[in-house]
């Protein structure tokens, strides 16, 4: 199959929410790349939790990258908090989706980073929305009624990865003690964050959409062993790989780091023969020291070991140790 083909397939699944294992076989002949999708992924080839794995045999690399689909962050409640919320969650390289009954608030002239915005009743979202076991909720609704009947619906369905609502401590108290009175269970309780965000005195709607990010961020990093997300992709790399065939180029994607590293591994940047970049793997020494090979590579193939640690003591930057990263041909 054609890299570009491949490339807009990738693309194509991942706006689909589709998980998608992306396998690249260096071999002396050439990269050849290949799609996997759900179970049809090689088990011999199945990546670690950091959504990568490698595997060398001889002169031979296979490269095994798991890409999933942007998480979605649904904000139930579009009111003053909710437009930064928003407009930061777009920048976090969350699928933001607003959610609320008034459609003078529900639109997307008010919030035109969200991918989807929808104006119905509250009781109707788990219809509309079909939450998945991925999803970051924001329950940032006009009153205490609708939160609470969002959470309810919440707690009855798919539980997604993060509920948070909004309210003051006592406030949230006395809602806790109303849902267990109605039956639901103190295990299906500790997965909501509220009040949410985290405690950092936020008080203006900017400063609450930090701490309520940073929460999410923070869920999201802690506990690598819940799932296997994979690589959130650089869905404008991606593009722009699956529509330019014929633009000579190098694609560099960073397959082992050892020390502190500006970027983990999995970071990708195209780097075409004039030096310009679509992408990073971190900037500064890390890119200097790959530009170069990059933009020579007539073709196939090459492993490059980065070493910052000389550079970071002439240059006094806090970045240091290695990076291994492959060098592949595009056009």
């Amino acid at each position: 199959m054609h890299h570009q083909t491949v490339y807009k397939q990738l693309l194509q699944n991942l706006k689909n929410g589709r998980q998608t294992a992306l396998i690249t076989r260096c071999r002396p002949e050439g990269v050849i790349k290949e799609l996997y999708t759900g179970e049809t992924v090689p088990h011999r080839l199945t990546g670690g939790d950091s959504g990568l794995s490698v595997e060398r045999q001889g002169g031979a690399l296979t490269l095994v990258e798991y890409f999933s689909p942007k998480p979605r962050l649904i904000i139930l409640g579009a009111g003053h908090i909710a437009v930064p919320l928003a407009a930061i969650g777009a920048m976090l390289n969350f699928e933001v989706v607003i959610f609320d009954d008034r459609l003078s608030f529900a639109n997307t002239a008010r919030f035109p980073d969200a991918s989807t915005v929808v104006c119905d009743y509250f009781e109707r979202m788990p219809q509309r929305l079909a939450v998945r076991p991925s999803d970051y909720i924001a329950i940032v609704t006009r009153g205490h009624k609708y939160d609470q009947d969002c959470l309810r619906a919440l707690l009855q369905g798919n539980i997604p990865y993060y509920i948070g609502m909004i309210g003051s401590k006592r406030r949230v108290a006395i809602v806790r003690r109303q849902l267990l009175q109605e039956g639901y269970t103190p295990e299906a309780l500790e997965q909501l964050h509220s009040p949410i965000g985290l405690a950092i005195g936020a008080v203006t709607p900017e400063e609450i959409a930090v701490s309520i990010l940073a929460e999410m961020i923070q869920e999201r990093r802690k506990d690598t062993s819940k799932t296997r997300q994979g690589s959130f992709a650089d869905i404008k790399l991606l593009t722009w790989l699956a529509e330019n065939a014929g633009t000579k180029a190098a694609l560099v994607t960073v397959v082992s780091t050892s020390g502190s590293t500006p970027r983990e591994v999995g970071a990708k940047m195209a780097v075409f023969e004039n030096g310009q970049t679509i992408g990073s793997i971190g900037g500064g020494c890390a890119e200097a020291d790959v530009l170069w090979d990059a933009r020579h590579l007539s073709g196939g193939y090459r492993c490059k070991i980065i070493d910052m640690t000389d550079t970071v003591e002439e240059d006094g930057m806090v970045c240091g140790g290695t990076m291994e990263v492959l060098i592949e041909a595009y056009s």
